[in-house]
């Protein structure tokens, strides 16, 4: 990939829309819309402006624009840059992108924009990954977990970490070079105390990774209980829609029914599950089997009784659930108002009484497993902090042991590597290829 052409993509989603925006970036940006831009000359505009104007191809007018200007280094990429905003046709945005290659682009890679805006250094690797995460971000809370990592709060946290281990990594590799001499010029007991003091903040993260992940794809919610107890019924009620058949027969559902539902900004997966009983019948045993899976899979879980019976069984399923936070949810109180019991929650599914209360108590579930500052979301960071927690423990290994310096110093170094890789301070052109390349076009 050569980042000395100049590039151009359409910025804007595919497909006929009021406007589109086509992105150009590189050195001989100004040079290549001139040539078929009717307006101001862009060159000698100033920065972070607009301009009216026309496309032209020779003689003939393709489409009225508006071009944004951006002027090194003040553009996402660090580069020359400007913005085409044309209308939406699909015939028009074709041609106004075959007139620049015409002229001297070429059209972008996926990721490209925010590529160059690594390289030049506009932000460091981490936070490119945030851009992706941003314009996926399909609920507040992974919006706001992007945010923070666009704005560097992962970043400044590893910056902080390696710093802290590079100043000991460089005593220690000083002291290789007085080996003949056996001088120490790094304290093994600041050391040990160090590496502890770096677990103390790697494992947090570390440990962040289920809940940010969860935050991301959606909370996991299982809606568990014997059959007729109401689960189906409170799914519809949830989802505000008939998504899942209703009837007074027991065992009406015998397979797993997901769907996604926003509250107040929160992602929630709801999981209707086949009513969990004894049962001779092959297929609701299928149905029931995949029930407890979800139940064991779940962030969080809503035991759904109705009557004394189905709550003591649930009290016996209670045991095994034990990843989970546990909602008890008494149903029907529309129909068994003598029935009093000791659930925190008290709900008519079918009158969408105490709904409401419900899904107060899922979000007040959720923001306690989400209250960390940072939170690890990208498969990628969670690999390389478990590395580089793993290499820290060798060292801690090493100092028990009495090893020599020059194994500490691999273990540190391999550590320091790790978490390198994590902001791009330590870089391969696989890496950013395997990155960039799951950017959209444009982006």
């Amino acid at each position: 990939m050569n980042h000395q052409e100049t590039i151009c993509a359409l910025a804007t989603p595919q497909g006929i829309g009021a406007l589109a925006i086509i992105r150009v970036s590189g050195n001989e940006t100004f040079a290549i819309v001139n040539k078929i831009f009717k307006g101001p000359d862009l060159q000698k505009v100033a920065a972070n402006t607009v301009h009216y104007g026309k496309i032209m191809d020779g003689e003939k007018m393709v489409d009225e624009v508006l071009i944004s200007v951006f002027k090194s280094p003040k553009s996402f990429t660090k580069e020359d840059a400007v913005e085409i905003s044309t209308h939406g046709s699909e015939y028009i945005v074709r041609y106004v992108l075959k007139l620049l290659i015409q002229k001297g682009c070429r059209m972008a890679n996926p990721g490209e924009f925010t590529q160059r805006a690594f390289l030049n250094g506009q932000f460091d690797l981490a936070q490119a990954e945030a851009v992706a995460d941003l314009i996926s971000a399909d609920s507040e809370a992974s919006h706001q977990i992007a945010i923070n990592q666009l704005r560097g709060g992962f970043s400044k946290k590893l910056a902080i970490l390696r710093e802290k281990l590079v100043h000991f990594a460089s005593l220690v590799e000083l002291e290789l070079d007085f080996g003949e001499e056996d001088v120490e010029f790094a304290d093994r007991d600041d050391l040990k105390a160090l590496i502890d003091e770096l677990q103390g903040e790697l494992n947090p993260l570390i440990a962040s990774f289920e809940n940010g992940n969860a935050i991301k794809e959606g909370i996991p919610v299982a809606i568990i209980g014997a059959p007729n107890a109401g689960k189906s019924t409170l799914l519809n009620a949830l989802l505000n829609e008939e998504k899942a058949i209703v009837t007074d027969i027991a065992g009406t559902t015998r397979d797993v029914i997901e769907d996604v539902v926003f509250i107040e900004g929160r992602k929630f997966r709801f999981i209707d599950t086949a009513g969990i009983r004894h049962t001779e019948d092959i297929i609701e045993s299928m149905g029931i089997e995949r029930s407890r899976k979800a139940m064991h899979s779940a962030k969080i879980v809503i035991f759904l009784f109705d009557n004394e019976q189905n709550k003591h069984f649930l009290d016996q399923l209670e045991k095994e659930t034990t990843n989970a936070d546990i909602l008890w949810v008494q149903n029907k109180i529309d129909l068994n108002e003598a029935y009093v019991s000791d659930a925190e929650i008290k709900i008519s599914a079918k009158n969408e009484t105490g709904i409401e209360s419900l899904k107060n108590s899922l979000l007040a579930k959720m923001k306690l497993q989400s209250s960390q500052d940072t939170t690890i979301t990208n498969l990628r960071h969670y690999e390389h902090l478990l590395k580089a927690n793993e290499a820290l423990t060798e060292v801690l290994s090493g100092l028990a042991l009495g090893v020599t310096g020059d194994f500490l110093a691999q273990d540190i170094r391999l550590s320091l590597h790790h978490l390198g890789e994590i902001t791009g301070t330590i870089t391969t052109e696989d890496l950013l290829a395997n990155i960039f390349g799951k950017f959209c076009i444009g982006k």
